[in-house]
């Protein structure tokens, strides 16, 4: 709590209306909520598979998998942004491929920031659910199998309620996550006011020019981050009384 209580005492609250107000910054919070709430369904969609074959599965290679799944925790994410970009660029192994057969460019667009969060969120999402998956084990799924459930049956009805906590721990992190992201952002989607500029972005931004700006759109991230903790725990992780 002590950084944040430094920010809260550095900040200008005679002028917070109109920090949080102007146009630069509703612009910011708009496309930050947006783009995190596309990039956690896309976490979830693909991240989903991918926990089940990482805790099911027993494919030759899969520690090999998972390391590469879980790389961008552990990647700087402005390397990772640069990855990006020499993959989807117009001179890139796909980003050529799509600009000569469809006219498609994904840097510096919107699509570009979608896709820089959920590189960097995904794993997030991938750790939650693979845990979720292993601690509930195969025996319910035995049980509903004895009394005649297939076992796409038992996944549905029995296994996705019983990881349903983890899964949503899991969007929850990739969410926040996605909401604070910087690095990759800015190497592969650049900063530009409405179409790729975040709330990160513009605090950095502010930083350089109006510090009570920077301030205020950094408590504001507190605020927003606080806010999707508390909505989106589980009731399940909270302690019995």
């Amino acid at each position: 709590m002590l950084p944040v209580l430094g920010l809260v005492q550095r900040a200008s609250w005679a002028r917070m209306p109109e920090l949080l107000l102007s146009d630069a910054a509703l612009d910011a919070l708009r496309l930050s909520l947006e783009t995190a709430a596309i990039s956690t369904l896309l976490c979830v969609l693909l991240g989903g598979p991918l926990a089940v074959v990482l805790a099911r599965s027993q494919l030759p290679g899969l520690r090999t998998v998972r390391s590469i799944v879980l790389l961008p925790l552990v990647l700087p994410p402005v390397v990772g942004g640069l990855a990006l970009l020499f993959l989807l660029g117009r001179t890139g192994l796909v980003g050529r491929a799509l600009d000569l057969a469809f006219g498609v460019t994904i840097p510096f667009t919107t699509a570009a920031v979608v896709l820089a969060q959920t590189f960097v969120a995904l794993p997030f999402l991938v750790v939650s659910l693979e845990g979720a998956l292993r601690t509930a084990g195969r025996r319910y799924e035995s049980v509903a199998a004895t009394l005649g459930a297939s076992p796409s049956l038992a996944f549905r009805r029995v296994t996705i309620p019983l990881v349903l906590p983890g899964l949503m721990s899991g969007a929850v992190l990739a969410f926040a996550r996605c909401m604070g992201e910087f690095g990759a952002t800015i190497a592969f989607a650049g900063s530009l006011q409405g179409t790729t500029r975040t709330l990160p972005l513009l605090v950095y931004l502010e930083r350089e020019t109006d510090v009570d700006g920077a301030v205020a759109l950094s408590l504001l991230l507190v605020v927003v981050a606080i806010v999707v903790i508390v909505l989106g725990r589980p009731r399940s992780s909270e302690g019995v009384r």
